[in-house]
């Protein structure tokens, strides 16, 4: 977990600002590593964007991973340094974040937005999901919910199913789309398949707040916050955000019948 070796195949790369954002990092390792990726943009002055595609520029898959290794760093850079302690205070550290992100999450969303699609969702439609991966098993609960809630929900869990789900689709449902970094080939097919048609259905994406693919082609786009983390290369990424927002506007979508505005 050497942080200048991960990032020695990839300098030469870098252009001038990316050059000033490394060297940034390199001379406020102590500082930064209990910073979320906001806080460090903000001491850029970049966009949390613009990091992020500078942390993965340089060899990270996302901040959660850059984050640890810079901890890595700076624990064993002070030999004298109890071994414990830092281990407390790093799991601290990593619980301030996680909630930091879910505060992030609630508060950038967009109540314009929710209100435009609580008005779709007052005339029943059907709800298609389309998630891959780890977002699949939050999908299941969201499922579970707007079910429990009268809506009638078309989830596709494998690939053979999402290809037969799609061409089901009429004008007037409504289509999710959950993916994190909304750039999944087979999630992008399906809604480029979709808007071929002449008319089609409201497309809701939920994905993190970099710009990418999937956002884009959205009538509708809610963003989350949450850091990236892979163990032995397995997707661990908290999808709790993804949760909350999906909760948030289906409690929406109670206060809004409740108001007798449809």
């Amino acid at each position: 977990m050497n942080f200048f070796e991960i990032i020695k195949p990839y300098v030469e790369k870098l252009n001038k600002n990316e050059y000033g954002l490394l060297d940034y990092v390199i001379k406020n390792m102590t500082q930064i590593q209990n910073k979320s990726i906001r806080e460090v943009a903000a001491a850029c002055y970049v966009s949390t964007t613009t990091f992020l595609r500078f942390v993965r520029k340089i060899g990270f898959s996302g901040y959660s991973e850059f984050s640890t290794v810079i901890k890595y760093m700076v624990l064993n850079s002070n030999k004298a340094e109890d071994q414990t302690e830092p281990f407390v205070e790093e799991q601290s550290a990593y619980r301030n974040e996680y909630l930091k992100n879910i505060e992030e999450t609630v508060r950038v969303l967009d109540e314009r937005k929710l209100l435009k699609i609580c008005q779709v969702l007052d005339h029943r439609p059907k709800l298609y999901f389309f998630a891959k991966g780890f977002s699949k098993y939050s999908a299941e609960y969201i499922e579970y919910l707007y079910t429990l809630n009268g809506f009638i929900v078309i989830f596709p869990k494998n690939h053979e199913q999402r290809r037969l789900a799609y061409r089901n689709v009429q004008p007037d449902d409504v289509i999710f789309v959950f993916d994190y970094e909304g750039e999944d080939d087979e999630l992008i097919q399906i809604i480029q398949n979709l808007q071929s048609k002449r008319s089609y259905a409201m497309l809701v994406s939920i994905t993190g707040a970099n710009n990418n693919t999937i956002q884009n082609m959205s009538d509708e786009n809610l963003y989350l916050f949450t850091d990236e983390l892979k163990i032995s290369g397995v997707d661990m990424t908290s999808h709790v955000s993804l949760i909350v927002i999906m909760e948030l506007l289906l409690y929406q979508f109670m206060e809004y019948q409740k108001s007798g505005k449809s």
